[in-house]
């Protein structure tokens, strides 16, 4: 990703009985989540925005859990990012 880029991120509804529940940005100054929603069918939406000016890397991470289980949400994926600054001239 370069600096000031956002992606809409798509998750497909799970085949077992988890919904999506949560995302997590590693590194918030690089990778800012937004709006993370679920649709009644279970599929969810989220934005990453790249907010940060500089190069680095973040981890974004996507939690699940089944709706009726009591408990914390866990991890059901983690996207790694790696922000790329735009070269200067001169």
């Amino acid at each position: 990703m370069r600096p000031g880029t956002t992606v809409t991120l798509l998750l497909h509804p799970r085949l077992d009985d988890k919904r999506w529940a949560g995302l997590l940005s590693s590194a918030p100054a690089l990778v800012v989540p937004s709006g993370p929603r679920v649709d009644a069918d279970g599929t969810a939406h989220a934005v990453l925005r790249c907010a940060g000016t500089r190069g680095g890397a973040a981890e974004v991470t996507v939690t699940a859990r089944a709706p009726d289980v009591a408990g914390a949400a866990r991890t059901a994926f983690t996207l790694d990012l790696r922000v790329v600054p735009y070269t200067r001239e001169g």
